[in-house]
């Protein structure tokens, strides 16, 4: 299989994007939400990361998006600012070939360049091995589990915590 393409995301390439998150939704536990989101909102989130100063990357396999990956705000309070909270998704036709993995150290590397000092995941169910898997190769180590706080698909879904210093990590204070 050839390297994937993987860039920054251009406004052209939301409506793959949109479908991607729509059959996470539908299907999987990785996010919790129910109701997937259509290109307006989809777009809308989009602008909110990119004018917020926030990275977000496409993988391109065989000249289509196949996987997207970005870094938004962990809270919103101020003393956040410097925390980043990650998400990664594939098109399910192509996971387990190492595009999460590339989409990843991407990110990290873009998070890192950008000043940020702490990446979280919070990866819905405890049991995707792939995303918990993913996030150990990149560096990230279990924080903790947050038990049955998602209801999705009739039956409780646990909450994953996993985190990774970026740059010199809480060694030092940065400026502001």
């Amino acid at each position: 299989m050839p390297d994937p393409e993987i860039r920054p995301t251009a406004e052209a390439d939301l409506p793959s994007i949109t479908a991607i998150y729509e059959h996470a939704v539908r299907f999987g536990t990785a996010t919790f939400e129910l109701i997937p989101p259509d290109l307006t909102e989809m777009t809308r989130r989009y602008r909110a990361l990119i004018d917020g100063g926030f990275p977000h990357f496409v993988a391109v396999l065989d000249g289509r998006v196949a996987g997207y990956a970005y870094a938004g705000p962990y809270r919103p309070r101020p003393a956040y600012r410097f925390t980043v909270e990650n998400s990664v998704y594939l098109d399910p036709a192509i996971h387990r070939r190492g595009i999460g993995l590339k989409l990843m150290e991407r990110l990290i590397a873009e998070c890192d360049r950008r000043g940020f000092r702490q990446m979280i995941a919070v990866i819905g169910d405890q049991a995707n091995a792939g995303s918990i898997g993913l996030h150990r190769r990149c560096g990230f180590q279990m924080i903790g589990t947050l038990p049955n706080v998602g209801l999705k698909f009739g039956r409780w879904l646990d909450t994953v915590l996993m985190q990774r210093a970026l740059g010199e990590g809480a060694a030092t204070v940065p400026a502001d």
